[in-house]
């Protein structure tokens, strides 16, 4: 399956690194932890970072219901929303040609006010699962005061493209005669201990999923 590849979710720049394919697409929001979100208010352009959570088709994310990017985005303006990872630090032999490899996602569209309260409850499971898959089982969800004090907008997964880089340097033909060292840096997230709450009472201990979680391929 793929997306609707549109004039402006096509690559451009190296057009030979665009992915059209929704596994491929699907994997990089998954494994992303936060998304950058762009839009234009009051002539201004915003880009700010949140949480947002997968469920099938569409992308959510959430904030306070007085938030002034949800309430603009909710009114109709046009949403770009960006996830980028990045997997290694690529070393040339010259300056020019240092890179990294990555993976990144870009859709575009109109974002949607979750109005239904269910669809909105779901919503909510999707970006908690998404930061830490397991959790929404344990925890207490949001009751109705919660509920109307957060607003949750979609994204439908349509209108996007992705770009990766992969492998090594690519330097210009007389550089490889250069005695300098080249190559890829791998680079991920390290997850460190639980540190328990302080107000935490003896005999809670750390969940399955929280001692062997790990985001990335």
């Amino acid at each position: 399956m793929t997306v609707r590849r549109t004039a402006r979710a096509t690559v451009r720049r190296l057009p030979e690194r665009g992915r059209y394919d929704r596994d491929v697409i699907d994997t990089i929001l998954d494994e992303g932890l936060i998304c950058h979100l762009g839009f234009v208010a009051d002539g201004a352009p915003f880009v700010i970072p949140t949480l947002h959570g997968r469920d099938g088709d569409t992308v959510y994310v959430h904030g306070s219901a007085a938030s002034h990017a949800l309430k603009t985005l909710s009114q109709g303006a046009p949403a770009c929303l960006t996830v980028t990872l990045v997997d290694g630090l690529v070393l040339a032999r010259s300056a020019f040609h240092h890179s990294i490899n990555y993976r990144s996602v870009m859709l575009f569209g109109t974002a949607r006010l979750v109005t239904d309260s269910e669809e909105k409850m779901r919503a909510l499971e999707a970006v908690t699962q998404h930061v830490i898959p397991g959790r929404w089982a344990d925890v207490r969800t949001p009751n109705e005061k919660e509920l109307k004090a957060t607003s949750v907008l979609a994204l439908p997964i349509d209108e996007a493209s992705a770009k990766v880089r992969t492998g090594g340097p690519k330097d210009d033909e007389p550089d490889y005669a250069l005695s300098v060292w080249a190559g890829v840096l791998p680079l991920g997230m390290s997850v460190g201990e639980a540190l328990p709450d302080a107000a935490l009472p003896a005999g809670i201990a750390v969940p399955e999923y929280v001692r062997r979680y790990s985001r990335g391929k």
